[in-house]
């Protein structure tokens, strides 16, 4: 970064400060800065501070900086900046001041703070970033560990053939918001690990997010032997040997990390059972200090928290007893426990035999335990009664706090205004108390109608100027332009299905009747269309299979150009997808969906959801803000696909269609817009990180602080 101070006039010194926090993501003046330093360069960057200070000329710098203007603005964000970045007046701070001492940390696999630093997959990820995020915002001392990924997560191409593929490109650390960590004599600090007969070694990175920093591992280091330099290299990449030896550097090295760099965690929170290992290094360390290992059990036990994301059992970590063997061997005997008891602590029954499974690990060695929303809970206790076999189902001891959003981060700009002119310049500061949202019964039909439509332009706009810049790069060919929406028709009924392909989401639900869809989609009066995006996991041979299918449809002549497909989705994308559709589309194989966040941006963006009654919805919907696809008896996968199917082309046809064009002579559909405003009115409090960190504040870090006992599993 200092070259980059460096080269600054004086009077804008602080730039590259501002860029290295992304606290800029989710604060608006703060990007407006950099968009009137140089706009064409914001663009091209995909609104990278980083990379606009890296590119922007010595010529605009200067003439910025004799530029009245953009001083009074750039000075005010500025001590916008500083007051933000003290704590003092925080939520936290005021509500708790004597734990403001006491360190809060998040282990996460994956953080999606913004697309120029890929290091996240999906959902886990945003999440993951938002909480951290939050975190901030609320002043809790909060410390985020994960992994700098050199090739970060894919890039995503999907050729004429509609089969994806994986492309991998190295980040370059010169054009992403992260620094290394250097002692006092400003040597990069390392952390080592022990993984089978050797040492790993990783270098530590820091991300500033807000207040809160987080730190990344990376074993791309010169003292690595090549295999292990791979270790990082990716996300959720390679074989199982792989994932091992990736989960042992999250959760040992990153208790090593912490401890190196001066923190004694009061709370650790595993975001998911990646990092589940390390609660056997927490025991190890407390044995070391002269505890029991059932004593140091209890102890890890008091500060030690687990939620867990999912109800698909594929989606939970087990690894085979030689594996643990081989990366474990000799570990129990520094537990001072037998290999019998310690495979005994993560032993179960998977599809293929018995392993050692880190949700099992977690239950039975953290204190807390929680699921993602309300039904998953439920799921989540059902599933895993069995490590409480003396226990009833419902007294299963896993809670549940449902997710939430960083609601100024997903925010539209156009919205941000209404919320400005209606809720109050400081509706920020109270967005997770419901009666503040009322205030949008106040909000014009025509207004709002107005801004959704300008939103629904720049989708339309950013899909027409990207398909056009890949043709001009040689990247695509004419179908390639063709799928990716160029076709589409900005007046039409727009319906949005973005997420993950993974099979039980059932991307390819709406075409289980190809001849109703095509009367739905091709009406002269009264046309639909649908804009598909998502990746699959790389080893994800059926979610592939699901993307060419629904690329298949897309390039199909008989939908006339209403479906398409738009590759290579990332947060930057998904903005204008959660900001400009007409309706969220998610039908998942209930119940499979843990939560689910993305339809939570849309309803806070006035985009009502169509949705299967799974994960968040189910707590969301009220009959006013969208539409529910219920749940029948099924005797099987495919008669429930069928009836889900059925259930979606009749709500379609019924309700969502005829709404949609019911208009005024003024060209606004007074009904429709009444849902925009109830999606928004009744989901955007109710689903915010706010409400969800103050909840883990509440009801888990708490408990957590104050070394409260634990209900333990058998």
């Amino acid at each position: 970064m200092k070259e980059l101070v460096d080269r600054m006039p004086n009077k804008l010194q602080r730039l590259p400060e501002l860029a290295y926090n992304v606290w800029w993501s989710w604060n608006a003046e703060a990007r407006d800065i950099f968009r009137r330093l140089d706009y064409p360069l914001w663009r091209r960057t995909q609104h990278n501070p980083v990379r606009v200070l890296r590119l922007v000329s010595d010529q605009t710098l200067q003439a910025r900086a004799q530029d009245a203007a953009f001083l009074r603005r750039y000075n005010k964000v500025m001590m916008d900046y500083d007051r933000a970045m003290e704590s003092g007046h925080s939520w936290f701070h005021v509500t708790y001041p004597h734990l403001t001492r006491k360190t809060i940390a998040y282990f996460s696999f994956e953080f999606g703070l913004h697309s120029s630093l890929p290091i996240y997959s999906g959902g886990l990820g945003i999440l993951a970033g938002d909480h951290a995020k939050e975190a901030s915002d609320l002043g809790l001392p909060f410390v985020g560990i994960g992994f700098l990924y050199p090739q970060g997560y894919f890039r995503q191409h999907v050729p004429s053939h509609g089969w994806q593929e994986a492309v991998y490109e190295p980040i370059d650390y010169n054009n992403v918001p992260v620094l290394p960590v250097r002692d006092s004599a400003g040597r990069e600090m390392r952390i080592d690990v022990p993984i089978d007969s050797r040492v790993v070694h990783a270098r530590i990175w820091r991300v500033q997010v807000g207040r809160a920093p987080l730190f990344l591992m990376d074993t791309d280091v010169p003292e690595n032997e090549p295999w292990d330099r791979e270790l990082s290299a990716r996300l959720y990449s390679g074989d199982n040997e792989m994932r091992i030896r990736q989960e042992i550097m999250l959760g040992v090295g990153g208790v090593r990390l912490l401890h190196l760099l001066g923190y004694d965690p009061a709370v650790l929170h595993m975001n998911e059972g990646h990092s589940a290992f390390l609660l056997l290094e927490m025991i190890r360390r407390h044995v070391s200090e002269g505890l029991s290992f059932d004593e140091a059990v209890e102890r890890t036990k008091s500060q030690t928290i687990f939620t867990t994301h999912t109800p698909v059992p594929a989606g939970h970590d087990a690894f085979p007893f030689h594996l643990m063997d081989k990366y474990f061997y000799g570990y129990w005997g520094q537990l001072g426990i037998s290999r019998e008891r310690f495979l005994a602590l993560g032993r179960h029954e998977e599809s293929w035999g018995e392993a050692f499974n880190m949700t099992v690990l977690a239950l039975r060695l953290a204190g807390q335990y929680n699921g993602v929303s309300k039904l998953h809970g439920e799921v989540s206790r059902q599933m895993w009664q069995r490590v409480w076999p003396e226990l009833a189902e419902s007294e299963v001891p896993i809670t549940s706090i449902t997710n939430g959003i960083h609601v100024p981060s997903w925010t539209a700009g156009e919205m941000r205004y209404i919320f400005n002119k209606y809720l109050g310049a400081d509706w920020e500061e109270h967005h997770d108390d419901p009666v503040l949202w009322e205030r949008l019964a106040e909000v014009p039909d025509e207004e709002l109608w107005r801004v959704h439509m300008t939103l629904k332009a720049k989708l339309m706009n950013f899909l027409r100027a990207r398909a056009r810049r890949s043709w001009v790069d040689g990247l695509c060919d004419p179908t390639e332009v063709l799928v990716g929406g160029t076709l589409l028709d900005p007046d039409a009924l727009t319906i949005g299905f973005a997420r993950r392909f993974a099979t039980y989401k059932r991307a390819s639900l709406l075409f289980t009747d190809m001849d109703r869809l095509q009367n739905i989609l091709l009406n002269m009066h009264r046309p639909v269309q649908v804009i598909f995006a998502g990746k699959a996991h790389p080893a994800d041979e059926p979610g592939k299979q699901l993307i060419q299918q629904v690329y298949t449809m897309a390039k199909a002549n008989q939908f006339g150009g209403r479906v398409a497909f738009v590759e290579d989705y990332d947060m930057h994308s998904a903005r204008y997808f959660k900001q400009g559709v007409d309706v969220w589309l998610n039908t998942p194989r209930r119940p499979r969906e843990a939560s689910g966040t993305s339809g939570m941006k849309a309803s806070l963006n006035g985009i009502p959801n169509l949705s299967i009654l799974d994960g968040w919805w189910v707590e969301g919907y009220n009959g006013a803000n969208g539409w529910s696809i219920e749940e029948q008896p099924f005797a099987s996968a495919e008669e429930q696909d069928y009836n889900d199917a059925q259930a979606l082309y009749r709500i379609l046809e019924e309700e969502v269609v005829p709404l949609y064009y019911t208009q005024d002579r003024d060209g606004v559909p007074r009904g429709w817009v009444e849902v925009m405003r109830e999606a928004v009115r009744s989901n955007a409090w109710r689903f915010s990180t706010r409400r969800m960190v103050k909840e883990y504040t509440t009801e888990l870090y708490l408990k957590a602080m104050s070394g409260d006992p634990v209900v333990e599993p058998a």
